[in-house]
Protein backbone atom coordinates (compact mmCIF):
# COMPACT_ATOMS: atom_id res chain seq x y z
CA UNK A 1 0.00 0.00 0.00
CA UNK A 2 2.80 2.42 0.84
CA UNK A 3 4.45 1.64 -2.48
CA UNK A 4 1.25 2.68 -4.25
CA UNK A 5 1.31 5.96 -2.34
CA UNK A 6 4.93 6.65 -3.31
CA UNK A 7 4.17 5.85 -6.96
CA UNK A 8 1.22 8.26 -7.02
CA UNK A 9 3.20 11.05 -5.38
CA UNK A 10 6.24 10.46 -7.60
CA UNK A 11 4.13 10.43 -10.77
CA UNK A 12 1.91 13.43 -10.06
CA UNK A 13 4.28 15.70 -8.15
CA UNK A 14 7.89 16.76 -7.75
CA UNK A 15 7.87 15.93 -4.05
CA UNK A 16 10.82 13.78 -2.90
CA UNK A 17 9.68 10.23 -2.10
CA UNK A 18 11.41 6.84 -1.82
CA UNK A 19 12.00 5.07 -5.15
CA UNK A 20 9.99 1.87 -5.45
CA UNK A 21 9.40 -0.73 -8.13
CA UNK A 22 6.37 -0.10 -10.34
CA UNK A 23 4.91 -3.60 -10.23
CA UNK A 24 1.34 -4.52 -11.12
CA UNK A 25 0.21 -4.86 -7.50
CA UNK A 26 1.49 -1.40 -6.54
CA UNK A 27 0.02 0.22 -9.65
CA UNK A 28 -3.39 -1.29 -8.90
CA UNK A 29 -3.78 1.04 -5.90
CA UNK A 30 -1.79 4.05 -7.11
CA UNK A 31 -4.69 6.07 -8.54
CA UNK A 32 -6.52 5.82 -5.21
CA UNK A 33 -3.73 7.92 -3.67
CA UNK A 34 -3.87 10.62 -6.35
CA UNK A 35 -5.94 12.91 -4.05
CA UNK A 36 -3.16 12.75 -1.46
CA UNK A 37 -1.10 14.98 -3.76
CA UNK A 38 -4.02 17.42 -3.64
CA UNK A 39 -4.04 17.30 0.15
CA UNK A 40 -0.33 18.21 0.22
CA UNK A 41 -0.88 21.04 -2.26
CA UNK A 42 -3.83 22.25 -0.18
CA UNK A 43 -1.71 22.33 2.97
CA UNK A 44 1.06 24.24 1.20
CA UNK A 45 -1.52 26.60 -0.24
CA UNK A 46 -2.91 27.16 3.24
CA UNK A 47 0.55 27.96 4.58
CA UNK A 48 1.10 30.45 1.76
CA UNK A 49 -2.25 32.17 2.32
CA UNK A 50 -1.60 32.28 6.07
CA UNK A 51 1.83 33.80 5.46
CA UNK A 52 0.30 36.41 3.18
CA UNK A 53 -2.20 37.35 5.88
CA UNK A 54 0.51 37.48 8.55
CA UNK A 55 2.80 39.72 6.48
CA UNK A 56 -0.05 41.76 5.01
CA UNK A 57 0.96 40.76 1.47
CA UNK A 58 -1.23 42.30 -1.22
CA UNK A 59 -3.65 40.42 -3.49
CA UNK A 60 -1.36 40.41 -6.54
CA UNK A 61 1.57 38.62 -4.92
CA UNK A 62 -0.82 36.36 -2.97
CA UNK A 63 -2.57 35.40 -6.21
CA UNK A 64 0.73 34.78 -8.01
CA UNK A 65 1.84 32.41 -5.26
CA UNK A 66 -1.51 30.61 -5.16
CA UNK A 67 -1.37 30.15 -8.93
CA UNK A 68 2.26 29.05 -9.19
CA UNK A 69 2.44 26.79 -6.14
CA UNK A 70 0.30 23.91 -7.54
CA UNK A 71 2.10 24.16 -10.89
CA UNK A 72 5.50 23.92 -9.18
CA UNK A 73 4.51 21.02 -6.91
CA UNK A 74 2.93 19.04 -9.77
CA UNK A 75 5.81 19.75 -12.13
CA UNK A 76 3.30 21.34 -14.53
CA UNK A 77 2.18 17.86 -15.64
CA UNK A 78 -1.50 18.88 -15.63
CA UNK A 79 -0.85 22.23 -17.30
CA UNK A 80 0.98 20.33 -20.03
CA UNK A 81 -2.14 18.21 -20.54
CA UNK A 82 -4.22 21.38 -20.69
CA UNK A 83 -2.00 22.76 -23.46
CA UNK A 84 -2.04 19.52 -25.47
CA UNK A 85 -5.83 19.34 -25.21
CA UNK A 86 -6.18 22.97 -26.28
CA UNK A 87 -4.14 22.19 -29.39
CA UNK A 88 -6.29 19.15 -30.17
CA UNK A 89 -9.60 20.95 -29.65
CA UNK A 90 -8.41 23.99 -31.60
CA UNK A 91 -7.50 21.86 -34.61
CA UNK A 92 -11.17 20.93 -35.30
CA UNK A 93 -9.87 17.69 -36.83
CA UNK A 94 -11.55 14.25 -36.75
CA UNK A 95 -11.27 12.25 -33.53
CA UNK A 96 -8.31 10.13 -34.66
CA UNK A 97 -6.32 13.21 -35.64
CA UNK A 98 -7.10 14.88 -32.30
CA UNK A 99 -5.69 11.85 -30.49
CA UNK A 100 -2.54 12.07 -32.60
CA UNK A 101 -2.17 15.75 -31.69
CA UNK A 102 -2.37 14.84 -27.99
CA UNK A 103 0.69 12.61 -28.45
CA UNK A 104 2.63 15.24 -30.40
CA UNK A 105 5.38 16.76 -28.26
CA UNK A 106 5.36 20.01 -30.25
CA UNK A 107 3.48 23.03 -28.86
CA UNK A 108 1.03 24.70 -31.22
CA UNK A 109 -0.43 28.19 -31.34
CA UNK A 110 -3.69 27.14 -29.68
CA UNK A 111 -1.77 25.72 -26.71
CA UNK A 112 0.20 28.93 -26.17
CA UNK A 113 -2.82 31.19 -26.58
CA UNK A 114 -5.07 29.11 -24.31
CA UNK A 115 -2.35 28.69 -21.69
CA UNK A 116 -1.78 32.46 -21.52
CA UNK A 117 -5.52 33.15 -21.32
CA UNK A 118 -5.97 30.48 -18.65
CA UNK A 119 -3.14 31.78 -16.45
CA UNK A 120 -4.34 35.38 -16.76
CA UNK A 121 -7.90 34.33 -15.89
CA UNK A 122 -6.84 32.16 -12.94
CA UNK A 123 -4.56 34.93 -11.64
CA UNK A 124 -7.40 37.47 -11.87
CA UNK A 125 -9.78 35.11 -10.07
CA UNK A 126 -7.28 34.55 -7.26
CA UNK A 127 -6.83 38.33 -6.95
CA UNK A 128 -10.55 38.66 -6.25
CA UNK A 129 -10.73 35.79 -3.75
CA UNK A 130 -10.75 36.68 -0.05
CA UNK A 131 -9.47 33.65 1.86
CA UNK A 132 -10.79 34.09 5.39
CA UNK A 133 -12.73 31.99 7.88
CA UNK A 134 -14.27 28.82 6.48
CA UNK A 135 -13.64 29.99 2.93
CA UNK A 136 -9.90 29.71 3.60
CA UNK A 137 -10.20 25.95 4.13
CA UNK A 138 -12.68 25.51 1.28
CA UNK A 139 -10.02 26.87 -1.07
CA UNK A 140 -7.43 24.54 0.45
CA UNK A 141 -9.65 21.49 -0.16
CA UNK A 142 -10.01 22.35 -3.86
CA UNK A 143 -6.86 20.54 -5.09
CA UNK A 144 -7.92 17.32 -3.33
CA UNK A 145 -11.44 17.45 -4.81
CA UNK A 146 -10.21 18.10 -8.35
CA UNK A 147 -7.84 15.13 -8.15
CA UNK A 148 -10.51 12.89 -6.64
CA UNK A 149 -12.85 13.66 -9.54
CA UNK A 150 -10.05 13.25 -12.09
CA UNK A 151 -9.16 9.84 -10.67
CA UNK A 152 -12.81 8.81 -10.54
CA UNK A 153 -13.24 9.65 -14.22
CA UNK A 154 -10.10 7.73 -15.13
CA UNK A 155 -11.35 4.50 -13.56
CA UNK A 156 -15.00 4.91 -14.62
CA UNK A 157 -14.93 6.15 -18.22
CA UNK A 158 -13.42 4.42 -21.28
CA UNK A 159 -9.85 5.17 -22.25
CA UNK A 160 -9.81 6.90 -25.64
CA UNK A 161 -6.68 5.07 -26.78
CA UNK A 162 -6.52 1.98 -24.60
CA UNK A 163 -2.86 2.76 -24.02
CA UNK A 164 -0.63 5.54 -22.71
CA UNK A 165 0.38 6.75 -19.27
CA UNK A 166 -3.15 6.83 -17.88
CA UNK A 167 -3.71 3.23 -18.99
CA UNK A 168 -0.57 2.25 -17.07
CA UNK A 169 -2.45 3.11 -13.88
CA UNK A 170 -5.97 2.02 -14.84
CA UNK A 171 -5.33 -1.36 -16.49
CA UNK A 172 -3.84 -3.16 -13.45
CA UNK A 173 -6.41 -1.89 -10.94
CA UNK A 174 -9.69 -3.28 -9.72
CA UNK A 175 -11.99 -0.62 -11.18
CA UNK A 176 -14.84 -1.24 -8.73
CA UNK A 177 -12.58 -0.99 -5.71
CA UNK A 178 -10.91 2.14 -7.05
CA UNK A 179 -14.27 3.77 -7.74
CA UNK A 180 -15.42 3.13 -4.18
CA UNK A 181 -12.25 4.68 -2.73
CA UNK A 182 -12.38 7.71 -5.02
CA UNK A 183 -16.10 8.26 -4.45
CA UNK A 184 -15.33 8.33 -0.73
CA UNK A 185 -12.63 10.93 -1.43
CA UNK A 186 -15.14 13.03 -3.39
CA UNK A 187 -17.80 12.74 -0.69
CA UNK A 188 -15.28 13.59 2.02
CA UNK A 189 -14.02 16.68 0.19
CA UNK A 190 -17.53 17.91 -0.63
CA UNK A 191 -18.79 17.28 2.90
CA UNK A 192 -15.77 19.08 4.32
CA UNK A 193 -16.36 22.11 2.12
CA UNK A 194 -20.03 22.30 3.08
CA UNK A 195 -19.25 21.89 6.77
CA UNK A 196 -16.53 24.55 6.76
CA UNK A 197 -18.63 27.15 4.93
CA UNK A 198 -22.06 26.10 3.71
CA UNK A 199 -22.51 29.03 1.32
CA UNK A 200 -19.06 29.12 -0.30
CA UNK A 201 -18.82 25.33 -0.07
CA UNK A 202 -22.06 24.84 -1.99
CA UNK A 203 -20.88 27.16 -4.76
CA UNK A 204 -17.49 25.44 -4.91
CA UNK A 205 -18.95 21.93 -5.07
CA UNK A 206 -21.34 23.09 -7.80
CA UNK A 207 -18.41 24.49 -9.79
CA UNK A 208 -16.49 21.23 -9.48
CA UNK A 209 -19.47 19.09 -10.50
CA UNK A 210 -20.31 21.31 -13.48
CA UNK A 211 -16.68 21.06 -14.60
CA UNK A 212 -16.91 17.28 -14.20
CA UNK A 213 -20.07 17.20 -16.35
CA UNK A 214 -18.38 19.32 -19.03
CA UNK A 215 -15.38 16.97 -18.93
CA UNK A 216 -17.65 13.97 -19.49
CA UNK A 217 -19.47 15.52 -22.45
CA UNK A 218 -16.35 17.00 -24.07
CA UNK A 219 -14.15 13.92 -23.71
CA UNK A 220 -16.84 11.59 -25.05
CA UNK A 221 -17.86 13.72 -28.01
CA UNK A 222 -14.43 14.95 -29.04
CA UNK A 223 -12.17 12.01 -28.16
CA UNK A 224 -14.34 8.98 -27.40
CA UNK A 225 -13.00 8.69 -23.86
CA UNK A 226 -10.34 10.00 -21.52
CA UNK A 227 -6.55 10.22 -21.69
CA UNK A 228 -3.88 11.54 -19.35
CA UNK A 229 -3.83 14.86 -21.20
CA UNK A 230 -7.59 15.24 -20.92
CA UNK A 231 -7.37 14.46 -17.21
CA UNK A 232 -4.87 17.31 -16.84
CA UNK A 233 -7.12 19.62 -18.86
CA UNK A 234 -10.06 18.84 -16.57
CA UNK A 235 -8.03 19.33 -13.42
CA UNK A 236 -6.93 22.81 -14.48
CA UNK A 237 -10.45 23.84 -15.52
CA UNK A 238 -11.94 22.44 -12.32
CA UNK A 239 -9.52 24.26 -10.03
CA UNK A 240 -10.09 27.59 -11.75
CA UNK A 241 -13.86 27.05 -11.65
CA UNK A 242 -13.81 26.30 -7.91
CA UNK A 243 -11.93 29.48 -7.02
CA UNK A 244 -14.23 31.46 -9.33
CA UNK A 245 -17.23 30.00 -7.52
CA UNK A 246 -15.79 31.08 -4.18
CA UNK A 247 -15.47 34.63 -5.53
CA UNK A 248 -19.06 34.55 -6.79
CA UNK A 249 -20.29 33.21 -3.45
CA UNK A 250 -18.52 36.00 -1.57
CA UNK A 251 -19.86 38.72 -3.86
CA UNK A 252 -23.44 37.41 -3.83
CA UNK A 253 -23.35 37.04 -0.04
CA UNK A 254 -22.50 40.74 0.27
CA UNK A 255 -25.51 41.65 -1.86
CA UNK A 256 -27.97 39.56 0.16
Amino acid sequence: MMRSLWIAVAMYSKLPVPQVEWDRKSLSWALCFFPVVGVVIGLLLGLWLELCALLDIGPWLRAAGALLLPVAVSGAIHLDGFCDTADALGSHQPREKKLEILKDSHTGAFAIICCCLYLITFFAVWCEAEPAGGTFWVLCLGPALSRSLSGLAACSWPNARGSGLLATFTQPMDAKRARVVLVLWVIGCCAGMLWLDLWAGAFTVAGALLSFLYYRVMSTRQFGGVTGDLAGFFLQICECAMVLQVVLAQRIEVLL
